[in-house]
């Protein structure tokens, strides 16, 4: 297996060859990044993630997290860190998304500290890890649900997401209660995202709560909650 350095040093290179540096900027400055980007899609970056990562050897969970945190830690551009969630979401690294992985996550929540990492990482990975172990992690988002940080704040109220009609409703409005006077808009977003995700499944189970919750609810999370029912 290739130390978190090579692989590092080896992605870079290839997102450089596949780098439209022209369009560098404008994807920077629509993401408000410090960081700045290669000018590389998402779609291919993962597209070439996904071939750098095919003959991976992890042969446990702490070589996977050391070489997931040398990519994040060692980022120079956007790009690389998306790379590193890459490398959270592939098939040989299933085995590896229980509690023990909360503690990686929880850093890449917390030192990105943005909107595309964020929601990536609570909808596919923290929603995974929950979904195989509710009570620990059930613990673990009403936590973080109270806590400091705003985007372990939004990681609690987004990570069930994907669902359905496996939602655990009463932690999701556990989640939310915390955050339902809160000025932050990414947390009043995440709120009326979560209630409209979550309407495709029980549009009246929403209608309820936001009737309940409008004197609680900001605007920004009521349209958001109510925008696809009738």
């Amino acid at each position: 297996m290739p130390e978190g350095d090579a692989l590092l040093r080896v992605l870079r290179k290839t997102l450089r060859q596949a780098a439209d540096v022209s369009r560098a900027p404008a994807m920077q400055a629509y993401m408000k990044s410090a960081m700045p980007y290669h000018g590389v899609p998402l779609p291919l970056v993962r597209k070439l993630c996904k071939a750098a990562f095919a003959d991976l050897g992890l042969v446990n969970a702490a070589e996977w997290q050391g070489l997931v945190l040398a990519l994040w830690r060692g980022a120079k551009f956007r790009e690389e860190r998306y790379a590193a969630l890459s490398l959270c979401a592939q098939r040989c690294a299933a085995d590896f998304q229980t509690p023990p992985a909360m503690k990686m996550y929880e850093e890449l929540i917390v030192t990105g500290a943005w909107w595309d990492y964020v929601d990536d990482i609570a909808a596919h990975r923290v929603g995974v890890i929950l979904r195989g172990y509710p009570g620990p992690l059930r613990r673990k988002m009403l936590s973080w649900s109270r806590c400091d940080n705003l985007w372990k704040r939004r990681t609690a109220i987004l990570c069930q997401l994907e669902f359905k009609a496996e939602t655990d409703l009463d932690l999701l409005y556990a989640c939310i209660e915390p955050s339902l006077g809160s000025q932050e808009f990414f947390l009043r977003k995440a709120i009326g995202w979560a209630l409209r995700q979550y309407a495709w499944t029980d549009g009246a189970e929403i209608k309820r709560y936001v009737r309940l919750n409008r004197a609680r609810l900001s605007a920004l999370s009521y349209r958001e909650a109510v925008k696809n029912l009738s």
